[in-house]
């Protein structure tokens, strides 16, 4: 009996270490025992395998993305599952396609169990601010994940809570960022964790108020938010008041008169002497005209025309589509969940955001007025080809190295191609004037993707095309650390 000592619960790299060389020295399945960080040898002692060349091994990729997965859940029988994937993936290629198998089953149900476990993680986690005892702020969670996915998650909260100071406490480990560096420490307990800070009674407001009696769905909201979980939100208290409540109010909604949405008033217009298109000479001049733009009806409900951004003399220019709700309330493009979205995947591909131009191909926000809400409508070919008229100015003003068409919209308003974005979407274009051209998809398409792995996998072909793009305008890339 040979035993793997494995140094923590999801101790991947040690794992793939040990699988490797028992594959190769034709170790079947049932001859090893798995452990993790402890002391006893056991009753058959600990054998080490020497050598370990018997054979070559290959598996496909998606066995990889499994198995690290598969290495955060909590059943001590993952290791020997994984073992028996890897082992009979060398004679069964397929193996991974056969859903129905007992073992591609259950790894796909454990991989699954901790992406929600992650997602759980990711929504349910709730900051509480103390006293770092120097008088500056700091904040502490608590949290229960049901399975070993702290590493897992570390990067979303990084990311997220950058210029913060937090620790998130859990059974299982605790994560501690001091605003500079993430350290992994031992495991908490509920008793170190605060119980309720300041900003808790705001909180409870806000949750109180965005409550609709009329959609409450009680079984969904459990499925969604397990109640296992609301000791640890501070608006659980007010659940139970609030859909004993529900049928009341939603009586009092139903019987109260209806109302009509809200009339917004069209922009006002600039001097129109400043909009004297012959006058414009300059990116200063264009985008001042562009504020009393009327070559479409976009303008009569969009707050502001939203002009491109970007240093004038930038490599590369990126097009979207048109701006969103946040950017036609800011005047700035490019700042809302998109836009974040964006920021990220330039700086993972390692390109300089702010040496970037970014603009779109249509200038005002087109959207359906949903009670209070406003719903991105796709612009259509008149209102497209109208706006071209400030996407010409930008390009000749800027001058790029390369231009981005960032969606389906944008590509036909820069070269009118009305295909499927999946056909040009690679290939390396050009525009009339020889200005190479690229085509990927928008940043809000990864944002709308409901699929977790689909999710990730078109962010890495995304990151791909981003890479490309530094490739042909290395004037883009930020500079390499020394």
């Amino acid at each position: 009996m040979y035993v793997a000592r494995l140094s923590h619960p999801a101790d991947f790299e040690g794992w793939r270490g040990f699988a490797r060389r028992f594959a190769q020295a034709l170790v079947a399945p049932s001859a090893i025992d798995w452990r993790v960080g402890d002391n006893d040898t056991g009753l058959f002692g600990e054998d080490v395998v020497e050598g370990g060349e018997g054979r070559a091994l290959s598996v496909p990729r998606a066995f990889v993305g499994l198995a690290q997965q598969v290495i955060c859940h909590s059943d001590p029988a993952r290791f020997d599952l994984l073992y028996r994937l890897l082992w009979r993936l060398q004679e069964e290629r397929e193996l991974l396609q056969i859903a129905s198998d007992h073992d591609v089953h259950r790894a796909e149900a454990l991989a699954r169990s901790v992406r929600r476990d992650m997602h759980k993680m990711t929504a349910f986690v709730r900051f509480r601010e103390v006293d770092d005892g120097e008088g500056g702020e700091a904040f502490v969670a608590w949290f229960e994940p049901e399975h070993h996915i702290l590493e897992k998650v570390a990067p979303f909260f990084v990311e997220r809570f950058t210029t913060m100071r937090w620790t998130i406490l859990t059974p299982r480990g605790t994560l501690l960022w001091d605003g500079r560096e993430l350290k992994l420490g031992e495991a908490a307990t509920r008793a170190q964790a605060p119980t309720s800070d300041a900003m808790e009674e705001w909180w409870r407001t806000y949750y109180a108020s965005i409550f609709n009696p009329a959609r409450l769905k009680p079984k969904a909201m459990r499925a969604e938010m397990p109640m296992k979980y609301w000791r640890n939100l501070p608006e659980a208290e007010l659940i139970a008041p609030l859909i004993a409540d529900a049928a009341r109010r939603t009586q009092e909604m139903i019987m109260s008169a209806p109302t009509s949405p809200q009339k917004r008033r069209p922009a006002p217009a600039p001097d129109l002497a400043a909009a004297d298109l012959s006058a414009i000479e300059s990116w200063e001049d264009a985008a001042f005209a562009a504020r009393s733009c009327r070559r479409c009806d976009l303008w009569c409900d969009a707050t502001q025309t939203v002009f491109g951004e970007g240093p004038r003399n930038a490599p590369v220019i990126f097009v979207g589509e048109q701006p969103g709700d946040h950017e036609d309330l800011a005047g700035k493009p490019f700042i809302g969940p998109a836009g974040k979205v964006f920021d990220r995947a330039m700086a993972d591909a390692g390109l300089d955001r702010t040496r970037a131009y970014v603009t779109n191909a249509v200038k005002h926000f087109k959207f359906q007025l949903r009670g209070k809400r406003r719903i991105h409508e796709k612009p259509n070919a008149g209102e497209v080809k109208a706006c071209r008229f400030w996407l010409d100015l930008e390009l000749g003003f800027v001058k790029p190295q390369l231009v981005v068409a960032l969606g389906a919209t944008a590509l036909k308003a820069l070269t009118g191609h009305a295909g499927p974005l999946a056909a040009a979407r690679g290939r390396e274009l050009a525009l009339p004037d020889g200005t190479p051209l690229l085509a990927t998809v928008h940043p809000s398409y990864l944002l709308r993707l409901p699929d977790e792995e689909a999710k990730e996998n078109e962010t890495r072909r995304f990151l791909d095309d981003l890479k490309h793009v530094g490739r042909l305008a290395p004037g883009l890339r930020l500079p390499r650390a020394a």
